[in-house]
């Protein structure tokens, strides 16, 4: 019997995943990923998937859906979280996704290392029902390490798996989790905490501000989210200022026509990327705002680049360092 199990990588589908195939299931692992991914590289593998399939040694598949899923965090039909996180609607685009998928490639149902009551907004008992219900999946999603607290499931009815091997872990603690891993020898496996920016709080407020002005934003607005300083000089105008080499040299791949460019002349510093439209002070503002953290910024006078992407138009402007004190009106997000 073929089953796909939805895999982040983390400890639980990872030990669901373990337990599936110790009950002799064919098992497929699929991972998503998006753009609000804190695990991946290059915005393509998940890091920590792939190294949980190599030690349980069974196939992967990736999907990059970031496109598709940025209606979801626009609009989420059953809301957000703590942050900007809208959990119950991702889970129903992901399982309608694997939906997909496990028809594809002949598998009888779903496994996922769900737990129940461990997160508040996704993993209760009623919400893993909606989510069922609205992913078109009554009844086929397996949760092994909750699964004695649960309905029983199709693949339990027909005899595919043995539910008196699956098991009666329910709540936030993690105690029985890393106890079954050390049974099972499954060692590095990530922290609990992390995998999506959009539980942030510091990313949640820059991405309030994109859907509060540019409601149409796109992939790359949410990639220059991850970057830099924000800073909203006025409804239709943003600055990002880089921290780091690192971030300049992503401001620079990530800038697009009619975006702004600007770089202190003479004198180490951020590269700072405008985007919207800018009459003389603001543009002034953003090369004050720039200054400020370069190692020009306790000078009087400082010569600022401004270059227009894709266009052949530098100038430069003259300018001081903004004060501190006036700095954070503009900042989104710290």
């Amino acid at each position: 019997m073929k089953a796909i199990a939805l895999l982040s990588g983390g400890l639980d589908s990872t030990l669901a995943a373990k337990i599936m195939i110790d009950q002799g299931i064919e098992l497929e692992a699929i991972n998503f990923v998006t753009v609000f991914c804190t695990c991946t590289e290059r915005g393509e593998t998940c890091l920590a998937s792939q190294k949980a399939v190599s030690a349980l040694g069974i196939p992967l598949k990736v999907f990059n859906v970031s496109e598709e899923y940025l209606s979801v965090v626009k609009s989420p039909k059953h809301g957000y979280g703590s942050n900007m996180n809208p959990c119950i609607d991702c889970r129903i685009f992901m399982l309608k996704k694997a939906k997909v998928y496990m028809e594809e490639v002949d598998a009888s149902f779903l496994v996922t290392g769900e737990v129940l009551g461990q997160r508040p907004m996704s993993q209760r008992r009623d919400a893993m029902r909606l989510i069922e219900k609205e992913a078109g999946l009554e009844g086929y999603i397996l949760r092994p390490l909750s699964a004695k607290f649960l309905p029983v499931t199709i693949p339990e009815k027909e005899g595919w798996v043995n539910r008196e091997r699956l098991l009666a872990i329910q709540g936030r603690s993690r105690k029985p989790q890393i106890e079954l891993a050390d049974h099972y020898g499954i060692r590095d496996y990530p922290c609990p905490a992390g995998g999506c920016l959009l539980t942030d709080p510091g990313f949640s407020k820059r991405l309030k501000d994109l859907m509060l002005h540019a409601p149409d934003f796109s992939l790359n607005d949410v990639h220059l989210l991850k970057m830099g300083r924000h800073f909203r000089l006025s409804p239709g105008l943003k600055l990002i200022v880089g921290r780091n080499e690192e971030d300049n040299r992503k401001i620079q791949t990530f800038a697009q026509k009619g975006d702004i460019l600007l770089k202190v002349l003479h004198h180490p510093g951020p590269l700072s990327l405008l985007r919207g439209m800018a009459d003389g002070t603001e543009m002034e503002r953003a090369a004050s705002i720039t200054v400020r953290y370069s190692k020009a910024k306790d000078l009087k006078s400082v010569e600022v680049l401004c270059r227009r992407v894709k266009e052949d138009s530098d100038r430069s402007i003259t300018v001081s360092p903004i004060a501190d004190e006036k700095i954070r009106d503009w900042m989104i997000g710290e």
